[in-house]
């Protein structure tokens, strides 16, 4: 760890031992240290209660009561709340004006634990320029500069940005959804898109955390974002390769497992031997000459064999020899004039 690193570590325990000594009664330090999980895991007001032989609803009363008091002495003369501020809040300008709590962390102490996160969200829970929302469904636990926002205006921001992804409607780079915003600073759209659960991101573009292209669930989900991204068919090793080359968390699988989901989902045709295609791209599953008829019924007309060749080769990866023996030697077509075709 760096010796900067060292120094903020250090003054981060020495500033939540300087605000716990304010606290006059045991008691009440016992709830803060345990409910903010300050030394140890955090710990619900039921546990709490009952280690202290007091009602949870109690225990509430007390820790609001105390966090307004530190609240109250923040604003007026706890120095080493005024001095952690403004480190705080010069990290925080990096990040985009608002971070998630991990993000912020992770910028004051090397290899944060979680005992570190949970001692940085209680010093931002009291610091007066700092808004704060807390983890829940919909949020991560966040803080951000209240000269920019509200803690309402954090949700509200948050929001804005999900409405502006579901209208691009896939994927998209972080410039493109501040400027649908009308926002200038990507790294404050990018800040705020990292506070929701609703979203995610990867290899560069943000999008809900329901769409597969940013957040892949499952060896299918990467599969196909395999073939998204490299935008033409693939031999089933090469996905495989790419796949435990990639970034994505658990990619640790067999050739084998990838080709089974291949075959079992409708988004991936088989266009080649072992070759897979995505279904959108205009592909079709079935044998050469159910392409090759496929062509000529959209045609309506005869075709000539190099018309037929190309159009074919647009939906099926496959040797042009492999077509020309097909179309000679399958009773579903007929030679209607020289090097012509059509259905029989």
């Amino acid at each position: 760890m760096a010796e900067t690193d060292k120094a903020t570590t250090l003054h981060i325990e020495k500033t939540i031992g300087n605000i716990l000594d304010v606290i006059d009664r045991e008691r009440e330090r016992e709830i803060i240290s345990r409910r903010y999980g300050l030394f140890d895991r955090k710990e619900t007001l039921e546990q709490i209660g009952e280690l202290l032989g007091i009602t949870r609803e109690r225990v509430r009363q007390l820790e609001k009561s105390v966090i307004l008091r530190l609240k109250a002495a923040a604003e007026k003369d706890l120095q080493d709340i005024e001095d952690i501020s403004d480190v705080f809040k010069q990290e925080i300008v990096k990040l985009g004006g608002v971070a998630r709590i991990s993000d912020l962390t992770a910028t004051l102490v090397e290899n944060p634990t979680k005992l570190d996160q949970s001692r940085v969200s209680f010093l931002a829970q009291l610091v007066p320029s700092l808004a704060f929302v807390d983890e829940s469904d919909h949020y991560h636990m966040t803080t951000g500069l209240v000269s920019l926002h509200s803690e309402k205006a954090i949700r509200d921001q948050v929001g804005y940005v999900i409405e502006a992804i579901k209208k691009i409607g896939q994927p998209a780079k972080i410039e493109e959804i501040a400027g649908s915003l009308g926002d200038p600073s990507a790294e404050h759209v990018r800040a705020l898109a990292s506070i929701s659960k609703h979203l995610a991101h990867l290899n560069g573009r943000w999008g809900l955390a329901k769409w597969p292209m940013v957040n892949p669930k499952n060896i299918r989900d990467k599969i196909y974002v395999i073939l998204h991204e490299n935008g033409k068919q693939m031999h089933f090793n090469e996905i495989a390769k790419s796949i435990r080359d990639s970034g994505f968390k658990r990619k640790d699988v067999t050739t084998q497992a990838i080709h089974n989901e291949l075959i079992k989902d409708g988004r991936f045709v088989l266009v080649g031997r072992g070759i897979y295609a995505l279904k959108e791209w205009g592909y079709k599953k079935g044998t050469v000459s159910d392409v090759i008829t496929e062509v000529l019924t959209e045609a309506k007309e005869p075709l000539h064999r190099d018309e037929i060749v190309k159009r074919v080769l647009k939906k099926r990866f496959v040797k042009e020899t492999t077509i020309l023996l097909n179309l000679q030697g399958k009773p579903e077509f007929k030679r209607v004039a020289k090097a012509t075709y059509a259905l029989a």
